[in-house]
């Protein structure tokens, strides 16, 4: 169904107005949506919604043209880690917010960005330095930039905040499983992925289960409403986040 006036007005992350740009369109934007999940009704994804706690947090920092786009998976991370938090980015008005939790001693945050250029060279680090954190009190945040590769590079470009800030690549052997965008390769993984993937690295396994299998069933149940077919029975996925529900 078309979004409200509101809904292009004004930040869906924070509620504050932002600037006139022209409507997102895209096939099924004029699908009839759940209000709670944005997946269509024909396969709503709400009755799988499952919480998991985690000892390391993500933030995503997501470009606007992201929230309007029904695929966007990380909104799938905010409603896994209740912790989580959704920063919109614009380049000459960084969130407040943000940045006084960047500098707020509770928290060690990580850049999640590739280590293949040499002009950052110096501040990237590795999975022992997620460890040294912990041991040193502190909270990990994993600083997702969400967007379309060229999107996420641009942030991380662009935003002077970050540039104080450790470098923490994802290396992984996973291949994506993500079926609702057509990506270069298949070692570029969905934000949701990504996740999935420093969770599962810094040790908050139960976490990465949940967000993995949430991720399932957001990827079949959005691709079979993409040619109206209705899911009758739980995938394995489904099933194994009803079981938790129940436990």
């Amino acid at each position: 169904m078309p979004h409200s006036d509101d809904a292009f007005d004004h930040d869906p992350a924070t509620g504050h107005p932002r600037p006139a740009r022209r409507e997102f369109k895209a096939r099924g934007s004029f699908v009839e949506r759940c209000p709670g999940c944005n997946l269509p009704v024909l396969n709503c994804l709400c009755p799988f919604k499952t919480t998991a706690q985690s000892e390391a947090e993500v933030w995503l920092i997501t470009h606007p043209l992201e929230h309007l786009k029904p695929t966007n998976t990380g909104r799938l991370i905010v409603d896994v880690l209740p912790a989580s938090k959704v920063f919109t980015w614009y380049r000459t008005a960084p969130d407040d917010t943000l940045l006084a939790l960047l500098n707020d001693e509770r928290y060690a945050p990580f850049v999640i960005f590739p280590d293949d250029q040499p002009d950052y060279a110096d501040r990237v680090v590795g999975g022992e330095a997620v460890e040294e954190a912990k041991r040193e009190g502190k909270t990990p945040v994993y600083i997702l930039l969400d967007g379309t590769w060229r999107q996420a590079r641009r942030i991380f470009r662009k935003s002077a905040y970050l540039d104080s800030l450790p470098v923490l690549p994802l290396h992984t052997t996973r291949e994506t499983r993500y079926r609702l965008r057509k990506p270069a390769s298949k070692a570029h993984l969905c934000t949701a992925e990504v996740a999935v993937e420093l969770l599962r690295a810094g040790g908050d396994t139960t976490a990465a289960e949940v967000l993995d299998d949430y991720f399932d069933a957001f990827n079949e149940s959005y691709a079979a409403s993409r040619f109206y077919a209705k899911i009758d029975s739980p995938s394995p996925a489904m099933q194994r986040l009803l079981d938790r529900q129940k436990a």
